[in-house]
């Protein structure tokens, strides 16, 4: 079924060995347990000659080397060699495997020469990928889907990062919204007001827009790796606005300077911190976007995350975080505050 959705799920197979021509030896438990024979013996016994048990040690020449026990080659190299074994009962008495194996039914069948249990039941391991382009979430979700087609008395379990991924995958959202709403009484404690963190927080779009527009042009999946490239990306997008912000609140209130001039002379004076900080930071980050050979895939994502939204929040911030603090000191202007003509702190009357 899986081969059926090739734009989603690629890779899929089961983790195992190939089936494989097997034995079935058939003991009959009442015939061994009346001669005596204990059914761990007889286990014990095959293990032994067939497959061979460590019993002691010994020194040679200075060096401790393992002694194991196993019949001779010639002696296990048949089916039937198996009715010629011995095994001891409560008695003492030795106890030929003839005794109490089933001959009669047919012992050759076709199986799985690994036996697999997850949680108690018996169980195939399966493994596949998604296709580039998509997100492993969304391949998740295909073969959910799929698996909800088989038999009944058939189901599934995620494990390993898979299980993780499902498990942490409803608490992303509100890990950002604490992330965010965090930051925003940070910025307020900072500022004393409520409203000019709004100016700061608006730009953290932008930086996330680029990151998933890069992203998704270079074809790469929103996994782990992504996102923290995306925790960096709002970071560093909101010290941009940062920066403007501050500035053309000093020159308000220690300058006297009206809302507008003071924005655009904030934006005059950091507009080359900021070029240099975010270039010098995406220059930083071109190695992990162009990296190539054994673990290059988790670097691309962080790469192509980060520098994606670098590009988009430096070239868009210094155009819209003026518009935004403009815009908001306006809205949430106390009553009677000129904005536009404030009175030098010095001046008096």
């Amino acid at each position: 079924m899986a081969a059926q959705e090739p734009q989603m799920l690629t890779g899929v197979r089961p983790n195992g060995q190939e089936d494989t021509s097997q034995y079935r030896l058939y003991i009959d438990l009442e015939k061994a347990q009346a001669q005596g024979v204990a059914v761990s013996d007889i286990y014990s016994t095959l293990g032994t000659m067939f497959g061979g048990s460590y019993v002691n040690d010994f020194i040679d020449r200075g060096r401790v080397k393992k002694v194991y026990v196993q019949a001779e080659s010639q002696f296990r190299m048949l089916p039937q060699d198996i009715a010629n074994l011995y095994v001891r009962n409560n008695a003492g008495q030795m106890v030929p495997f003839s005794s109490f194996i089933d001959t009669s039914k047919d012992p050759w069948l076709y199986g799985s020469p690994r036996l697999e249990r997850y949680n108690g039941l018996p169980a195939v391991q399966i493994q596949g990928s998604a296709t580039p382009g998509q997100s492993s979430g969304d391949a998740m979700l295909m073969m959910e889907q799929l698996a909800s087609k088989l038999p009944s008395g058939i189901g599934y379990e995620w494990t390993g990062m898979s299980y993780q991924e499902r498990l942490s995958g409803n608490q992303a959202p509100a890990l950002y919204t604490i992330s965010l709403i965090v930051v925003f009484l940070c910025l307020a404690a900072l500022y004393e007001s409520w409203s000019v963190p709004f100016s700061v927080m608006l730009v953290v779009p932008l930086g996330v827009i680029g990151a998933l527009a890069f992203t998704t042009l270079r074809g790469l999946e929103n996994d782990v790796y992504f996102k923290v490239g995306l925790l960096t990306t709002i970071g560093l997008s909101a010290k941009n606005a940062i920066l403007i912000v501050e500035f053309a609140k000093d020159l308000m209130e220690k300058e006297g300077k009206g809302l507008v001039e003071a924005t655009l002379d904030s934006v005059r004076m950091r507009l080359r911190p900021i070029l240099m900080t975010s270039l010098a930071f995406m220059l930083g980050v071109i190695p992990l976007v162009l990296s190539n050979g054994a673990g290059s895939g988790a670097q691309n994502s962080v790469g192509t995350g980060v520098f994606g939204g670098m590009i988009a929040a430096t070239s868009l911030a210094i155009y819209f975080v003026p518009i935004f603090f403009v815009v908001i000191r306006r809205r949430f202007a106390k009553k009677n505050e000129d904005l536009e003509h404030p009175n030098y702190p010095h001046q008096t009357k």
